[in-house]
C-alpha cells in the first residue's frame, strides 16, 4: 500500500534519515563484496571496472531474454580472452557459447574499444584483468546466492547508482502555492 506524502512529512523524513537495519546490513555486505572484487586493482583498472559495470547495467537485452549472471561471466571471459590474445600480438575474437552472452559481448566490445583508443597493450592487459575479475565476481555471487540467477546483476544495481540521464521519465509531484513542481514522495506501508 502506498500513501502519497508531502515532502515535509515527518514519517518520510525519519525513514530517509534512519534506514531499516536490514538495509544497512545489506549495504555493508554489498560494499564488502565490492572491496573484495576490486582488491589489487590499480587506478586505471578500477576506472575500467566501474566503466564495464555501468555498461553491463545499461545493456538492454532483447525482450523475453533476460540477462543472468552466467551470461555476464561468459561474456566477460570471452572478451578477456580476446584482449589477452591481442596483448600477445594475436588478433582472435573469442566468442561466448550462449546467445545472450554473445549479445552482451557484442554490445560491450565497441564501447571498450572506444575507451581503449590509443591505450595499446597496457590497456588490453588492464581490460583483460578487469573482465576476468568481473567474471569471477559474477560466479562467486551466483554461487553464494543459491537459486537467484541474477544475484550479481542485482548487487551491481544496488552498488552502482543510476546517472541522472538514465531515468527516462522522473516521477511528477504536485505544485506548491507558487506553481513550482515538488517531487513526488511516497511512503510505502506493508
Amino acid at each position: 500500500m502506498q500513501i502519497r506524502c508531502p515532502s515535509d512529512c515527518t514519517w518520510l523524513a525519519s525513514a530517509r534519515e534512519h534506514p531499516a537495519a536490514v538495509v544497512v546490513r545489506q549495504q555493508q555486505r554489498d560494499l564488502g563484496l565490492l572491496v573484495q572484487f576490486m582488491r589489487d586493482l590499480n587506478e586505471r583498472q578500477s576506472q575500467l571496472f566501474f566503466l564495464v559495470t555501468h555498461l553491463v547495467l545499461a545493456y538492454e537485452p532483447p525482450e523475453f531474454q533476460p540477462l543472468v549472471d552466467d551470461d555476464v561471466a561468459e561474456a566477460c571471459d570471452a572478451l578477456a580472452a580476446t584482449y589477452e590474445t591481442a596483448a600477445r600480438g594475436v588478433i582472435y575474437d573469442h566468442r561466448p557459447a550462449s546467445l545472450p552472452a554473445e549479445r552482451l559481448a557484442t554490445a560491450l566490445k565497441p564501447k571498450l574499444a572506444e575507451a581503449g583508443k590509443g591505450g595499446g597493450t597496457p590497456f588490453e592487459r588492464d581490460c583483460a584483468t578487469v573482465l576476468r575479475r568481473l567474471a569471477e565476481a559474477a560466479r562467486d555471487v551466483r554461487a553464494r546466492s543459491g537459486d537467484d540467477r541474477r544475484a550479481f546483476l542485482e548487487l551491481l544495481a544496488r552498488l552502482i547508482p543510476k546517472r541522472p540521464g538514465d531515468d527516462p521519465e522522473p516521477a511528477r509531484g504536485r505544485s506548491d502555492a507558487e506553481g513550482h513542481e515538488r517531487p513526488a514522495s511516497r511512503l510505502i506501508l506493508p
